[in-house]
């Protein structure tokens, strides 16, 4: 044992299964090797530790039980998936959706308060004056022209 070094021994097998035997020539090793000696030294005081730790009986705070059984009530009666995520989105999507009806109901129940030839001859005024076309092409409509079709078709409503 003087050769080898004590220090795998402690690591591979626990220290409550030394035997006698290998105590003694543990003793005897670590006389000549300070390493080994402060090994030996180490696996003896953790023992003891390890050994007055497990005596010890740990008890509970007197409202333990019952803090951790509010928490677990708590915890269990909070919505989860779909619930929990339409709790925190509900709003938005409702406000969302009926923006989108409000939108379906003007777009095809109210009718439309131009005709399609109205609306062309309207666009094309427009086009006219924001591009700033001032001369006015043979088969393009002038202004006048418009205007007498705008104001004759209400007058023959009228």
């Amino acid at each position: 044992m003087k050769d080898n070094h004590i220090i795998n021994l402690l690591e591979s097998v626990p220290f409550a299964g030394l035997s006698e035997n290998d105590h003694r020539e543990i003793r005897a090793h670590t006389a000549s090797c300070v390493d080994c000696g402060l090994a030996y030294e180490v696996a003896v005081v953790s023992s003891s530790l390890l050994r007055e730790g497990a005596g010890e009986v740990f008890e509970p705070s007197p409202f333990f039980q019952t803090r951790v059984m509010a928490a677990l009530r708590e915890q269990q009666s909070e919505p989860r998936g779909l619930a929990r995520l339409w709790r925190s989105a509900g709003a938005l999507v409702s406000s969302m959706t009926a923006t989108v009806a409000l939108l379906a109901v003007l777009s095809f129940m109210i009718p439309a308060t131009q005709s399609t030839a109205e609306a062309y001859a309207f666009n094309a005024y427009a086009e006219d004056v924001i591009l700033d076309q001032t001369e006015v092409a043979q088969d393009q409509v002038s202004d006048a022209e418009v205007l007498s079709t705008l104001y004759q078709s209400d007058e023959d409503e009228r």
